[in-house]
């Protein structure tokens, strides 16, 4: 953890779920700013080790090497299976947390590596939430099907973090983990906290800023992980019922709200409707800023 002071803030840096994590925050003293940011970090690595579908020891874990059998999960798990049930209900399942075995066959690392639809068609039985069986606190998963929190774990991140920090302090506060952002409060020698939005094709380092003063803001796109093949782009967010990236999806889209959880699947959710993100982003009546 990296603590740096400016004149009108404290700046806590670490790495967490596989991105840079920072805090801003007004403290009264570099030693508040320790403490604060020992508080962001702990929980942050907390949420990251129960529930990254990268470990060997959580629940996640456990779920995914059950072979059928039912596994019974704790209050903290059944509440966001609950909340990714619902997520797929109200998208008529195109968010779907069984869709990450996809990624046996789809590696977004740049290249022009594009699979054989014989390969995603082979993994198509393995994918969908209907397939489960949900009974909280009890959880059946079909054998060889796995789950993947990661779609929502980092937003559910920034929430915890807020949370505790407005528990810990009344120091004015942004928290951003890998450009997923929520400010407690506007910093108190400016109006606001100016976020830029990073440019997603190189026209500029960012297309837009924007004064935050309270409430989250949650960007989805594909500026780090794509492919492309013969002129065409293969974005990282890939249709569950298909197997295969999104049709006309925009670069990036940015989403504000009352909480990154709820911001977080909207954006995401806006990628996932392809050329109808802005239509359907209008329809849910939300503050959004879109990259095409």
């Amino acid at each position: 953890m990296e603590i740096t002071e400016n004149e009108h803030y404290f700046s806590i840096q670490f790495r967490a779920m596989a991105s840079p994590c920072e805090v801003l925050i007004e403290a009264s003293s570099r030693k508040d700013a320790k403490r604060l940011g020992k508080i962001t970090r702990n929980e942050a690595l907390r949420i990251e080790g129960a529930f990254s579908r990268y470990r060997d020891d959580n629940i996640v874990h456990k779920i995914n090497n059950s072979n059928g059998e039912p596994v019974q999960v704790d209050s903290e798990t059944a509440n966001l299976l609950n909340f990714a049930d619902q997520c797929y209900a109200l998208s008529e399942g195109l968010f779907d947390i069984t869709s990450g075995v996809l990624g046996r066959v789809w590696q977004f690392d740049g290249s022009d590596k594009i699979p054989q639809q014989s390969d995603v068609s082979a993994l198509l039985p393995f994918v969908g939430w209907d397939k489960v069986n949900w009974q909280s606190p009890w959880l059946s998963l079909p054998a060889r099907m796995q789950i993947d929190l990661g779609g929502i774990g980092k937003e559910y991140a920034v929430d915890r973090v807020v949370n505790l920090l407005r528990a810990n302090t009344d120091a004015p506060f942004l928290v951003n983990f890998g450009g997923d952002l929520h400010a407690g409060a506007a910093p108190t020698k400016q109006v606001a906290w100016i976020v830029g939005i990073e440019a997603m094709r190189k026209t500029a380092d960012a297309v837009n800023t924007i004064a935050l003063q309270r409430g989250a803001l949650t960007t989805s796109g594909d500026a780090q992980r794509f492919l492309k093949k013969d002129g065409i782009r293969y974005g990282h967010v890939l249709n569950p019922k298909t197997g295969w990236p999104v049709i006309d999806a925009p670069a990036s889209v940015t989403v504000a709200g009352n909480s990154c959880t709820e911001s977080g699947i909207l954006s995401t959710l806006a990628l996932l409707h392809g050329a109808d993100a802005e239509t359907f982003l209008e329809s849910n009546d939300v503050v959004f800023w879109c990259q095409r």
